[in-house]
């Protein structure tokens, strides 16, 4: 064995341990905050991570996968997704109209529609594609000009005209702020989505996704807790 490979061994994190470590403080804090015994789903947040992380976590029986990017997406799992049965991918990132018939042919959940344009979009490729996937509507409650995510006063407009496109709206998405603080935000993702009937909240990151689940997080994205950190090089 090289000094080359062996190093490359020990900078491989332990991606099993990994998952069960966040699994492990998700039911901690659950319990904790008396949150109902349905665990929060977790949701291995895979963009730009190396193949060989990815297939660890599938190893390990992982199943539930979080894309940014929907060409990144098709490459990583248009080959990995036939090998293991029972993989469900969730795009979590932004999402162009013209890449609407990609991503209603390689996902299994959308969580990041946040306009009407889009919401129109994928209700015509579903319906071309046959298919029906769940949608949850991202919410910029940071009101930032950068992020994407429909701002509260227009979440009821794309909230109905959703329903009415015959979409199957299943909760609500949002990413805080960085620097602050994220019980703020998903205090209000929470109080919107009772607003309007919803149950599903996918709020909480790496950084915060021990809170999420004390606050009722029903979804938890989580990427570097389980991968360690992305190399953008």
């Amino acid at each position: 064995m090289t000094n080359s490979f062996a190093r490359g061994l020990i900078m491989l994190p332990d991606i099993a341990a990994n998952i069960d470590a966040v699994r492990h403080e998700i039911t901690r804090m659950c319990a904790h905050a008396d949150v109902p015994e349905n665990q929060p789903e977790l949701i291995a947040v895979s963009k730009v991570q190396p193949l060989e992380k990815v297939r660890a976590a599938l190893e390990a029986g992982h199943r539930v996968f979080g894309e940014n990017r929907v060409q990144e997406a098709e490459e990583r799992w248009g080959t990995l997704k036939p090998e293991y049965d029972g993989v469900i991918l969730h795009l979590i990132g932004s999402l162009q109209t013209n890449k609407a018939a990609d991503a209603v042919a390689l996902f299994d959940v959308i969580q990041s529609v946040d306009r009407i344009k889009l919401a129109r979009a994928l209700a015509r490729e579903m319906e071309k594609q046959s298919k029906s996937l769940p949608i949850y509507l991202q919410v910029n409650t940071g009101r930032e000009d950068q992020k994407g995510g429909v701002l509260k006063e227009d979440l009821p407009a794309l909230y109905n005209e959703c329903k009415n496109l015959g979409l199957s709206v299943v909760g609500l998405m949002c990413i805080p702020p960085v620097g602050d603080d994220p019980s703020l935000h998903f205090a209000l993702l929470k109080k919107f989505a009772k607003e309007l009937g919803l149950e599903r909240l996918s709020m909480g990151m790496s950084g915060d996704y021990a809170l999420a689940a004390a606050m009722g997080a029903t979804d938890i994205r989580v990427g570097t807790a389980i991968f360690g950190a992305r190399d953008y090089a």
